[in-house]
């Protein structure tokens, strides 16, 4: 293998990765707002700032290596908190 294919093999698992990670939270969030508690429970909304800090530091640390492109990882949060408001407004309206 060439160095720019193992960097290319590198970037892609940082970003499936990443991806794997956003959805993780997602369906936390979406498990807990379906079963559990409210969204204005400060539990909820702790666990919620946490989860999403340290994705936003995973994304930081694979923008400084070099394996994630910083418009992409500001992408994926992007894609994340728009998902996250879909599921907030739809309970809000149960």
């Amino acid at each position: 293998m060439l160095a720019s294919e193992i960097m290319v093999n590198h970037q892609e698992k940082a970003h499936a990765l990443l991806k794997a990670d956003a959805d993780k939270i997602l369906k936390l969030i979406k498990v807990q707002m379906d079963n559990l508690t409210l969204p204005e429970c400060p539990l909820y909304e702790e666990v919620l700032d946490t989860q999403m800090f340290g994705l936003s530091r995973e994304i930081d640390f694979a923008v400084r290596l070099g394996l994630v492109d910083e418009k992409d990882g500001k992408a994926i949060l992007d894609k994340l908190e728009r998902e996250l408001s879909i599921l907030h407004e739809a309970s809000q309206r149960k």
